[in-house]
């Protein structure tokens, strides 16, 4: 399945594509209290797919106004420097440890929002990445336990104030601007990817794409990922974990190539989607 979170009429809601349309999971699961509370239940998972399967769409898609797709997860937990590729134009290696930074759920834009580029900088950089969305949560789980704990799959664009990023060594402040960071248009249910390393992943600025990698590629694997932080907080149903981005980011080209008002920036994962948004400027 694919699920949204959307807002229509002034209410939040959520529920699963099919076609061009949305099945209101909100009406049906009135027991179930968002998506993140979906994906936590697997009996309530089994459930909505038994409805969409017999249901009509209640909405087209293009009217809904989406949401993030956990609009308000607990944590959104992200890594640095997961790429070797990526660490290489960095001018890093990749550690014993994977480099592990938070961002802040009121960050958060859904998919066709505008990002911001903020009054107090011109280096706003983009980092298209897969994100994981946990559905059970846990602690001191174990690396062959960790898929288990996975209800699906989104796009995240990571977008980065590179200045303010690398003010000191702790370079949270630069990921975490108001309306810097994008995560949708929906959530792919686990079932329906076979193994998230044959995945691909692009990144296009105004068309022209200049990111590229694979998710086999990645340095700190997910289970990996998801028992490293175990190990310290636990996780909770509809937690954010962002993968990394590959190699190809603004500010390490010749010349540095920033976000600016009026452009188009698109994270495409076939199989997962497309998370499209155009930039602004901050108000």
């Amino acid at each position: 399945m694919k699920l949204v979170s959307y807002r229509n009429q002034g209410r939040s809601g959520f529920g699963a594509v099919k076609d061009d349309g949305v099945v209101d999971l909100t009406k049906r699961l009135p027991a179930v209290a968002d998506l993140a509370a979906l994906v936590a239940n697997p009996a309530d998972l089994a459930q909505a797919r038994r409805l969409v399967d017999t249901a009509s769409p209640d909405f087209a898609l293009a009217a809904l106004a989406l949401e993030p797709v956990i609009p308000n997860p607990s944590k959104i937990i992200c890594v640095g420097i997961n790429y070797v590729a990526h660490a290489a134009e960095a001018g890093r290696t990749v550690g014993q440890y994977p480099v592990i930074f938070h961002r802040f759920a009121q960050t958060l834009v859904a998919h066709g929002a505008p990002i911001i580029r903020p009054r107090v900088s011109n280096q706003f950089d983009f980092e298209a990445e897969l994100a994981v969305v946990i559905g059970k949560g846990g602690s001191h789980i174990k690396p062959e336990d960790a898929m288990d704990h996975v209800a699906g799959y989104t796009c995240f664009n990571d977008a980065s104030v590179r200045d303010w990023q690398f003010h000191t060594h702790q370079y949270g402040m630069g990921k975490n601007f108001r309306g810097t960071g994008s995560l949708g248009p929906w959530l792919v249910t686990a079932d329906e990817i076979r193994d998230y390393r044959e995945l691909s992943i692009q990144g296009s600025l105004n068309g022209e794409c200049l990111q590229t990698g694979r998710l086999s590629e990645l340095a700190f694997d997910i289970p990996g990922l998801i028992a490293y932080v175990s190990q310290a907080l636990d996780w909770q149903p509809g937690d954010i974990l962002a993968t990394g981005t590959p190699s190809g980011i603004g500010f390490k080209r010749q010349p540095p190539i920033f976000l600016k008002p009026g452009d188009t920036f698109d994270v495409v994962i076939p199989g997962v989607g497309t998370l499209s948004n155009p930039v602004a400027d901050e108000a």
